[in-house]
């Protein structure tokens, strides 16, 4: 790897490298069912035309309320997902968003028993199948799938290496890959997914000077 690209990835891990599981405390390495739910849930927050810290603050409040299997964010009913997403700056999404919740979990829970695991197994740890099977749940279209890939294939090892556009876009631009092979090369597969999510959070935060800055 040339020097500068050394550089620039270390000072992307070192400043930008915290995935979003760990910021809202989801224990995603687990990989059970509880964890795969409320990164679903995040993914669907994200998925919204909505600023990320404000999808950050509506997921963390969610699982706050202790809503962080299908069967409590279902029993939670509608209204009270509304408020709680309404108070966390969701405001403009929280009716429809609510709605969304309460069809995804029930859809989860009546065709795989609450357990996101079971859905990897119905499509045989096949990327294709289960971005098909992830796409039945409402308010999770393509790019929700590739907010749920982005950290989930630590645990689902069929998906690596993934990128998603945003990631690859700001790759590109510092000069790193633009390709999810590419930039696997670049680091150890455990801190992939850390990258990953360094890339996006420095294209959210417009902060490619700082890391160009930092790599000099």
């Amino acid at each position: 790897m040339k020097p500068v690209k050394t550089k620039r990835v270390r000072a992307l891990l070192d400043i930008y490298g915290r995935t979003f599981c760990d910021e809202l405390g989801i224990d995603i390495a687990a990989g059970t069912p509880s964890a795969l739910f409320c990164w679903l849930v995040a993914a669907l927050l994200f998925s919204a035309r909505i600023r990320a810290n404000a999808a950050l603050s509506a997921a963390g409040a969610l699982f706050a309320a202790g809503w962080t299997t299908p069967e409590a964010m279902l029993a939670a009913g509608w209204e009270a997902r509304v408020r709680v997403l309404n108070r966390s700056g969701y405001a403009r999404y929280d009716e429809s968003t609510s709605r969304m919740l309460g069809e995804t979990c029930a859809l989860l829970i009546d065709r795989y028993g609450g357990d996101l695991g079971n859905l990897r197994a119905a499509a045989n740890r096949n990327p294709a199948a289960e971005r098909d099977l992830l796409k039945a749940f409402k308010g999770i279209g393509e790019v929700g799938v590739d907010l749920f890939f982005r950290e989930v294939q630590p645990v689902w090892p069929e998906l690596y290496p993934f990128a998603d556009r945003r990631a690859l876009k700001a790759a590109a631009r510092l000069g790193l890959a633009d390709d999810p092979a590419g930039l696997a090369s670049l680091v150890d597969r455990a801190d992939f997914a850390r990258l990953v999510a360094a890339l996006v959070r420095v294209d959210l935060d417009k902060g490619y000077e700082t890391i160009e800055a930092a790599a000099i």
